[in-house]
């Protein structure tokens, strides 16, 4: 048994430790049910929950949603239109987003399946100083597709280490597992 401030109590029976916890207007959470004797905590569970639901929403802000942006090209393309949609490719690489470079072939152009490939094995190397190859240029019926992921910088790797231990050291001085059950007091 443990009171609402961490002070331990000793093994006591379950009647008094309600009786306890009810005294000071608190539920009685057993933290850990398949320990022998089992171990409970005299704890607001309200506002234990209300406290996990914080950190899950702090956390969520500092979520970086990836979004993939497509970028279209035909067999036949030109060398400007080419380039203009390599530079899209480049900017949307550098905003963060992953690209699906995508080849949809239309009737007698699945004969030429290899110019498609050109096109891409292009892309791939004309961004590789930018970029990552997720998936190399694959045919799924007939589109012909490869997904580009932006390089990280030396400063964002650093981050990513720095949060990371931030992370593991926070989650080891946790005060207490999730709580398995909850007896509430009678009001």
């Amino acid at each position: 048994m443990i009171d609402d401030e961490g002070n331990q109590l000793g093994i006591m029976p379950p009647f008094e430790a309600v009786r306890k916890a009810r005294e000071k207007n608190l539920d009685l959470v057993e933290i850990s049910p398949t320990a022998q004797p089992p171990v409970c905590r005299i704890m607001d569970y309200g506002k234990y929950l209300y406290q996990q639901e914080k950190k899950e929403r702090e956390a969520k802000k500092h979520q970086k949603t990836i979004t993939v942006k497509e970028v279209k090209f035909r067999i036949n393309v030109d060398d400007h239109d080419y380039e203009t949609k390599k530079n899209h490719v480049l900017r949307f690489l550098g905003e963060g987003d992953k690209v699906k470079a995508t080849i949809f072939f239309r009737g007698r152009e699945m004969t030429r399946t290899g110019l498609g490939r050109q096109i891409l094995e292009r892309l791939i190397k004309d961004v590789e100083m930018d970029s990552i190859v997720e998936f190399r240029p694959r045919q799924e019926g007939n589109t012909l597709h490869a997904i580009l992921a932006p390089k990280k910088t030396d400063k964002e790797r650093e981050k990513e280490r720095q949060k990371a231990e931030k992370a593991a050291a926070q989650s080891t001085s946790s005060p207490a597992p999730p709580p398995a059950q909850v007896a509430k007091p009678a009001s």
